[in-house]
C-alpha cells in the first residue's frame, strides 16, 4: 500500500500537533530543576564570600608566623574593622607587648587618633623615662604588604565584616577601629578570636577564627566563639590542638 503525501490544504485542516502530557511534565521538571539550582546557588554565594575571607586571613596569619620566625623581626597583622581590610607590618626593633594595654597597638608606636589618646592616658599614670616604642611599616614584596596597605589593605569579601576581634594582649573586645595580632621571632603569637559575619538578623552567618599561641594554627568554628584565656589550673599544653 502506497502512502500518499498530505496536501497542504489537508494539513491545514488538521492543525499543528499539540504537546502530550509526558512532554509537558518533562518541561515542567526541567524548569523546576533549573530554578532550584539558581536559588541554591544564590544562597551559597554569601557563604562562599565568607569562607573566602576566612581563607585570606588564615593565609595572612601563616605568612606572618613564618616571616617572624625567618627574619627574627616582630610582625603584626593589622585588621582595619571600619574599612574591612587587612595587611601585614613588621618592626625593625624588638618589642614586648604590654599586657592589657589600653591601646590596641600594645606597646608599638600609636598610629590612629584613638591609639594616641589611649597611650596618653596610660602615660599619665606612669613616671620615669619611657622606652621608645618601635615603629611598624608595611612589609615589602608580600601579598599582604606595602602595596596592599597603600590601597587601604586587602579587603574582605563583598558583604563580609568583622564582628569582633579579641587578642590576649588587649583588654578590649574590638568592634571598630583597628585590631592587631602580633607574631614574635622563634615561632610565637598570641591567642586570638577573630569573628567574621555576613548578613543581618536571622540571615546572619558568623564564623570564628581561633588562633593557637605556640603554633599559629587557625581553627575555624561555626558561630561566635569568644576568646578563651588559660586559667591557673589549666594543665593542657598550649600546643594541644584545642582551637586556641
Amino acid at each position: 500500500m502506497v502512502m500518499m503525501p498530505l496536501h497542504r490544504e489537508e494539513f491545514a485542516r488538521r492543525g499543528p500537533r499539540g504537546l502530550t502530557l509526558v512532554e509537558i511534565l518533562v518541561v515542567l521538571s526541567l524548569i523546576a530543576v533549573v530554578t532550584g539550582v539558581a536559588v541554591m546557588g544564590s544562597m551559597q554565594l554569601p557563604s562562599a564570600r565568607l569562607r573566602g575571607s576566612v581563607t585570606m586571613i588564615t593565609s595572612a596569619i601563616k605568612v606572618a608566623f613564618t616571616r617572624a620566625t625567618a627574619t627574627s623581626k616582630t610582625v603584626r597583622l593589622v585588621m582595619d574593622l571600619d574599612r574591612r581590610a587587612i595587611w601585614l607590618e613588621e618592626s625593625s626593633a624588638p618589642m614586648l607587648v604590654q599586657s592589657k594595654d589600653k591601646s590596641p597597638a600594645a606597646g608599638a608606636d600609636p598610629v590612629t587618633a584613638a591609639e594616641r589618646a589611649a597611650l596618653e592616658d596610660g602615660e599619665k599614670l606612669l613616671k620615669g623615662p619611657q622606652i621608645p616604642r618601635p615603629r611598624f611599616k608595611p612589609i615589602k614584596s608580600v601579598g599582604f604588604g606595602d602595596s596592599v596597605a597603600s590601597k587601604g589593605g586587602r579587603p574582605l569579601g563583598r558583604g563580609v565584616s568583622f564582628r569582633s576581634v579579641q587578642t590576649a594582649h588587649d583588654d578590649t573586645v574590638r568592634k571598630e577601629g583597628r585590631a592587631y595580632l602580633y607574631f614574635w621571632p622563634g615561632g610565637l603569637t598570641e591567642r586570638a578570636s577573630i569573628q567574621l559575619h555576613i548578613g543581618e538578623g536571622a540571615d546572619e552567618t558568623t564564623l570564628t577564627l581561633a588562633v593557637a599561641p605556640l603554633t599559629g594554627k587557625v581553627t575555624v568554628k561555626a558561630g561566635a566563639a569568644e576568646l578563651e584565656l588559660p586559667t591557673d589550673d589549666t594543665t593542657a599544653s598550649d600546643r594541644t590542638d584545642n582551637g586556641y
